[in-house]
C-alpha cells in the first residue's frame, strides 16, 4: 500500500543451503539486471570475510539474471548455476524460505512502502537466523553453535523476547 494505491514491491533472498542462513535485500518496485547486480554485489561484499565463502550462486532463468549479472559473481569469487527451465522444486529450500517469511511475518502486516518492507524482512531475517529453530539443524538457528548440557530451569528463569512488533516471541534464559 502507497500513496499511488497498491503496489508490487520486490526483494530478493539469498540462502546458505548448508546452514540455512538468509540474507534478503534491499526492496525496488522495478527489479531490473542493475538492480540484482548491485544486490549480488552487496552480498559478496557481505559475505567475503567469511571463512566459508559462498562458491556457487543458484538462480532460476529470469531475464534479470544477464551477462552482467554473470560478471558480477565471478568478480565476487563465486560460479552460476542457473536452474533448468520450470523447475522451481529444484530450488525448494528458497521457495520455503519465501513462504515462511510471508506467512510468519508478511501476511500480518499492511505494508507502507519500502521503507516498511525493509524493516519487516530486516527484523524477521534476523530473527530467523539468530532465534528460530530449524529441523535440518538439530532445532538450532542458522547462526549460533551447539549449546553444550542445560540443566532444568524454574519458570522465573525464563525471560519472553518478542521480535517484529511483538508478532513473533520467543523464550531465552534470563540474564544472571
Amino acid at each position: 500500500m502507497t500513496a499511488r494505491g497498491l503496489r508490487d514491491i520486490y526483494v530478493m533472498v539469498f540462502l546458505n543451503l548448508q546452514t540455512r542462513e538468509a540474507i534478503v535485500t534491499e526492496s525496488t518496485y522495478r527489479p531490473n539486471s542493475a538492480w540484482v547486480c548491485r544486490q549480488t554485489k552487496k552480498f559478496a561484499e557481505q559475505t567475503c570475510d567469511r571463512e566459508k565463502r559462498p562458491a556457487i550462486l543458484i538462480h532460476d532463468r529470469d531475464t534479470k539474471y544477464t551477462k552482467k549479472f554473470r560478471e558480477t559473481v565471478e568478480a565476487g569469487g563465486m560460479k552460476t548455476n542457473p536452474l533448468p527451465k520450470a523447475s522451481p522444486n529444484l530450488n525448494g529450500r528458497c521457495e520455503r524460505f519465501i513462504e515462511t517469511i510471508k506467512l510468519e511475518c508478511l501476511n500480518k502486516f499492511i505494508v507502507f512502502g519500502k521503507k516498511h518492507l525493509d524493516y519487516l524482512t530486516d527484523e524477521f531475517t534476523s530473527y530467523y537466523n539468530t532465534n528460530r529453530s530449524h529441523m535440518e539443524r538439530d532445532h538450532l538457528p542458522p547462526i549460533r553453535e551447539e549449546p553444550g548440557e542445560v540443566e532444568t530451569i524454574s519458570i522465573d528463569q525464563i525471560e519472553v523476547k518478542k521480535y517484529v512488533g511483538g508478532l513473533i516471541k520467543s523464550f531465552e534464559r534470563k540474564v544472571a
